[in-house]
């Protein structure tokens, strides 16, 4: 989208950016780790030099698509992870939860040409660990509000921010759907956002049971 709206003389300048990054954290200066990706190797080490610091480490990459796939769908992902810490069903179906969030991530990444690695990196793996497990992901909360009863309304009233994971959500469905794919964690966090299933129904579907 941004190279559609830019002049054609910017945009091999554009690159992503994508990782385990809560910005409250970085905001604290705690340690933290991303990765820029560019089509163009040695314009990611330049923007690498311009943002690596102690404390935020700037990894390279050139699969602009993977690391952009990986930032956006995770947060479908991490809305499920909210329910599933909403309901109470521990660790152990919260584990299974991501493993197929993961799985189901790279499927579609795959089909739109991205590198299967890019999702075992810090743009992947290390994304969703940290809004899956961390209270100060939005979409983490919006999840757990939801599987407690409260309406998607009033949780992001409350928190007084918007939730991408939710736009994403529909739009990841959309896209999955022209492409002939089955994504059943995203068709099942589309339904319980826009069409009103509840919340331990969904994780009941997906995870065959447990918690139930």
């Amino acid at each position: 989208m941004i190279a559609e709206e830019l002049d054609s003389l910017y945009r091999s300048n554009i690159c992503v950016l994508s990782g385990p990054n809560l910005s409250r954290e970085i905001a604290r200066g705690l340690p933290a780790s991303t990765v820029v990706a560019s089509a163009d190797a040695h314009l990611a080490e330049r923007v690498q030099g311009m943002m690596n610091s102690p404390a935020f480490h700037v990894y390279t990459s050139d699969d602009v698509i993977g690391v952009e796939l990986g930032g956006a769908l995770k947060n479908i992902i991490a809305l499920g992870a909210g329910m599933v810490d909403g309901l109470g069903y521990g660790n152990n179906a919260k584990a299974a939860y991501m493993a197929q969030g993961l799985t189901e991530i790279a499927g579609l990444g795959v089909a739109l040409a991205a590198n299967p690695i890019t999702f075992l990196g810090l743009a992947g793996l290390g994304d969703l660990l940290a809004t899956c497990a961390s209270r100060l992901s939005r979409n983490h909360t919006l999840g757990e509000g939801l599987a407690r009863g409260r309406s998607m309304e009033e949780v992001m009233a409350s928190m007084g921010s918007v939730v991408d994971g939710v736009t994403t959500t529909a739009a990841t469905l959309k896209l999955a759907r022209e492409l002939g794919m089955k994504m059943p964690i995203t068709e099942r966090i589309y339904r319980v956002l826009f069409e009103g299933l509840d919340p331990a129904q969904a994780m009941a579907e997906l995870l065959g049971g447990q918690g139930v």
